[in-house]
């Protein structure tokens, strides 16, 4: 099985249609989130696949993308009605 890792993907995007683009990218690879935050279990392959993407959309002097590796171990807390991220069976990217 492949192995993948938890990540937290966030951006700031000033433009209208490149936050709407930035959305649609995330939503391929997310397994939840909200607004501009997103919980995705990526592989290599995909990480490296989703900041390509983001970079080719971005305005780096206006824009913002962070992706952050979370922990396996640490317990995951929810507040609200959230759910706690989970690891899907398979994804569809597209």
């Amino acid at each position: 099985m492949t192995q993948r890792t938890l990540y937290l993907a966030a951006y700031d995007i000033t433009e209208a249609d490149r936050l709407r683009k930035a959305l649609h990218v995330l939503r391929d690879y997310a397994t939840g989130g909200q607004k501009s935050v997103f919980e995705c279990y990526l592989t290599e392959p995909e990480k490296a696949e989703l900041k390509h993407r983001i970079a080719t959309l971005i305005e780096p002097a206006e824009d913002r993308f962070l992706l952050i590796r979370l922990s396996q171990r640490a317990r995951t807390r929810t507040l609200g009605i959230g759910r706690p991220p989970a690891d899907p069976a398979y994804y569809y990217i597209g």
